[in-house]
């Protein structure tokens, strides 16, 4: 249906807009709070981070605990993050192909991390297979240790991270309905051609969208691994972790300076989102 042509008789209607007053305070408020929450604080820690130059800069990163923390961070993003998109792409089919009792319950659980702290998430974890545990005691007798070591890091990022590839999943399918699936199963597709074909292609944008936030969350998540890692340094310090023990020690510039290394992270995060969010606007 095209919209009414503009003519002397039929004016174009009148969008509706607050009064240029209350427009500056809004724009000048938000661009203060930028300023405040945001910009000094992210200009502060490259400027400490730089404060002694570019080799202490060079050095603090390179230093063998830094860059192990940078791979235990890596590691744990590469094993959470096609976790969650595998897991998330399930639930959000199941929620929203299929009808079946305890659906509502199911999405309610989803938000489960987002409503637990890390930290009592982290204790969770630590009290079902700790090695006070019988558990975890049987688990130590066969040589697996999962607290204090890189297995319990990973669960318990997998834990704060897996409902977000599912949340972007969820509403996008639903928008979508079942209209085309159906089709093509009446015409003979099977399961795997009918997703392959066409679920996958118009959930592709939102499906990496999820992936990215899950990756931010995975990168800065510090309260569940903090509990679990035990801060053993060269060994289960992630990058978030290992800037808490040097500035514990007093050392800021260093703890800066491995800090920009998230900001960096952080800033290749924002610019794959808004890439993911451009090219989904241009695909829907």
């Amino acid at each position: 249906m095209h919209p009414p042509k503009r003519t002397p008789g039929n004016p174009a209607p009148k969008t509706l807009s607050d009064p240029k007053p209350v427009q500056i305070v809004l724009i000048g408020l938000t661009f203060l709070f930028f300023t405040g929450f945001i910009f000094l604080p992210l200009s502060l820690v490259f400027s400490q981070a730089f404060q002694k130059g570019w080799e202490f800069y060079l050095e603090c990163i390179r230093e063998p605990y830094a860059v192990e923390a940078v791979k235990l961070t890596l590691l744990t993003v590469s094993v959470v993050v096609p976790l969650n998109a595998f897991f998330g792409l399930a639930a959000a089919w199941a929620i929203t192909k299929f009808n079946f009792r305890g659906k509502a319950a199911l999405k309610t659980l989803l938000d489960l991390p987002f409503a637990v702290s890390p930290v009592v998430a982290g204790l969770i974890f630590v009290l079902l297979v700790g090695s006070r545990t019988p558990f975890g005691s049987w688990l130590g007798e066969h040589g697996i240790k999962i607290i204090f070591s890189t297995p319990g890091i990973i669960i318990a990022t997998l834990f704060v991270t897996f409902p977000f590839v599912a949340r972007e999943l969820i509403p996008l399918m639903e928008a979508q309905g079942r209209d085309e699936e159906e089709a093509a199963l009446t015409l003979g597709a099977k399961g795997w051609q009918i997703f392959a074909k066409i679920t996958l292609p118009n959930i592709k944008w939102g499906l990496l969208y999820g992936m990215i936030l899950c990756s931010a969350r995975s990168i800065g998540e510090f309260g569940a691994v903090s509990v679990v890692s035990g801060h053993i340094r060269g060994q289960t310090n992630t990058i978030p972790l290992h800037v808490e023990i040097l500035y514990s020690e007093y050392n800021f510039t260093a703890s800066f300076a491995v800090a920009s290394l998230l900001v960096f992270l952080a800033l290749i995060t924002i610019v794959l989102k808004s890439a993911m969010e451009h090219q989904f606007k241009k695909t829907a």
